[in-house]
């Protein structure tokens, strides 16, 4: 006997179709996925959300977010400040700024997170829950001190804003 190899048969032409469609749509979700998580900023895909604290037209503004200064406890020029979320950590944790700066808070991580002072400041300012890839401006007070902050989701993510 004569033994024929083994051949799989071939899907039918609307299966294939259909096994097409949803691989576009995986690679399409997939790269939609990968330019939102590179983006910095937020992007143009995910819009920033202004805070109710943020009330001078400087926070909202592109420009405050362009100059925006993220040195380790360097004093912020009178512009605005970008303090960056990511790793479970406050890119700067020790934020020096005068009195009623704009500071731009940008979620690069996977989880959602907040920026929020702590007591005996709690409500100074907060972000609320900032999504991957999200932005929100805050002001910062206009008394000089030191506010402790701290993440509302993951509370031993922490770091100090100090007016002066």
């Amino acid at each position: 006997m004569t033994r024929r190899p083994f051949r799989p048969s071939r899907p039918s032409r609307p299966t294939r179709s259909a096994l097409a469609a949803v691989m576009s749509a995986w690679l399409l979700l997939g790269a939609a996925g990968c330019s939102s998580s590179s983006s910095s900023g937020g992007g143009s895909s995910a819009p920033a959300v202004t805070s109710p604290a943020a009330s001078s037209p400087a926070a909202s503004s592109p420009a405050a977010s362009s100059s925006a200064a993220s040195a380790s406890g360097s004093s912020a020029p009178a512009g605005a400040v970008t303090v960056t979320i990511k790793d479970f950590k406050f890119d700067p944790a020790t934020i020096t700024v005068a009195p009623g700066t704009a500071i731009t808070v940008t979620n690069q991580d996977s989880a959602g997170h907040t920026l929020t002072a702590l007591a005996p400041n709690a409500g100074a300012f907060d972000t609320g829950l900032l999504e991957q890839g999200r932005s929100a401006t805050i002001t910062a007070p206009t008394t000089p001190g030191s506010y402790p902050f701290h993440c509302d989701v993951h509370p031993t993510m922490t770091g100090t804003l100090v007016v002066q």
